[in-house]
């Protein structure tokens, strides 16, 4: 083979290469796909890995969800617990007893926080071990005490409905109440709360004219920033780092408001819907016996996952979605 003929060939050769590397980045590149995806096996969109059982034939609606970093935490309204799971595989680490009909429960980057509703109080928990390291009573044990829950990254706040409808907001360290801020009226119920990393969002389920609305307040000092219109007998709340979703539970929609200015972006049908989450695109929504996943930047329905028969809260543990139902289980999505 003479050398001119080689050399043609090593070109050729080197530019079908080069092609070939330009065409794989540009593939990778224009993808829609995380190529990330390849490691962590998980390129459907949702696939119902498995459930796993929390509570006792007795408990209630196993409610509120939250993710410790490793663990996923579940309370049981009606056997007055929380369950820790390990979130690799479910396996159960531990049920602890709290206080009266638990509901909400938050994580404040060290330990977990849980309402406790008919007993009028808060318990924090260690998140190593799920010891007891205070409870600090809110209200006279009852019915319709505090409810939802949020960590704004310094402060505990907690939606009370005991007497009168408020927000109180607690100290981390020791759960001294450095505020009570009044919300609605007497025909007010508070439920969901979220901190948007200035303000809390607060939603009112009551019945009108005083419910159906979502406030805002001010995290430094209470301060009430906006009380905004949403649908029927809003629950949910989330923050996806610029809107606020609410979910409507009564009248089967999700509202988008503008965290800025409580504007109205847009109204969304799903089904029942209660807990909702964000993942970093998109509005995870739990309602009825499903989940509903949609886009976060225009609402569009991503898809609708079957679940239990009643969902109720979901969280998000960074790769999977864990949403409570009231069989007494836990859905890993």
């Amino acid at each position: 083979m003479s050398k001119a003929i080689r050399s043609s060939i090593l070109v050729s050769l080197a530019l079908a290469w080069m092609c070939g590397s330009a065409l794989a980045q540009g593939g990778v590149t224009t993808s829609t796909k995380n190529p990330q995806q390849v490691a962590t096996q998980h390129w459907y969109p949702a696939n119902l890995t498995t459930s796993f059982p929390v509570g006792t034939a007795l408990g209630l609606n196993p409610f509120g969800v939250t993710f410790d970093g490793d663990n996923v935490w579940v309370v049981d309204p009606g056997s007055n617990n929380v369950t820790k799971l390990r979130a690799s595989d479910g396996a159960r680490l531990g049920t602890f007893a709290v206080g009266a009909h638990p509901t909400g429960v938050a994580f404040d980057e060290v330990n977990i926080w849980v309402t406790n509703t008919n007993g009028g109080s808060v318990t924090k928990l260690r998140v190593t071990d799920g010891a007891v390291l205070g409870t600090f009573v809110l209200d006279s044990p009852g019915s319709g005490g505090p409810a939802g829950i949020a960590f704004d990254g310094t402060s505990i706040w907690v939606a009370d409905n005991r007497g009168s409808t408020n927000v109180k907001k607690l100290r981390v360290t020791d759960g001294t109440v450095l505020g009570t801020f009044p919300i609605g009226s007497a025909s007010s119920f508070l439920s969901g709360v979220v901190s948007d990393g200035a303000n809390i969002w607060v939603t009112d389920t009551g019945t009108s004219p005083a419910g159906h609305t979502v406030t805002k307040l001010r995290a430094s000092d209470g301060a009430a920033l906006g009380t905004f219109n949403v649908g029927n007998g809003p629950t949910g709340v989330a923050f996806d780092g610029t809107n606020i979703w609410v979910s409507n539970n009564l009248d089967g929609t999700v509202t988008k408001l503008r965290a800025s200015d409580g504007a109205l972006l847009g109204t969304f049908t799903v089904a029942g819907p209660n807990g909702l989450v964000f993942d970093g695109a998109n509005i995870w929504v739990a309602g009825r016996n499903t989940v509903t996943k949609l886009r976060a930047s225009d609402g569009a329905v991503l898809g609708a996952f079957a679940v239990g028969t009643c969902s109720a809260a979901v969280a998000l543990d960074g790769a999977n979605v864990w949403v409570t139902d009231c069989n007494n289980i836990v859905s890993k999505l």
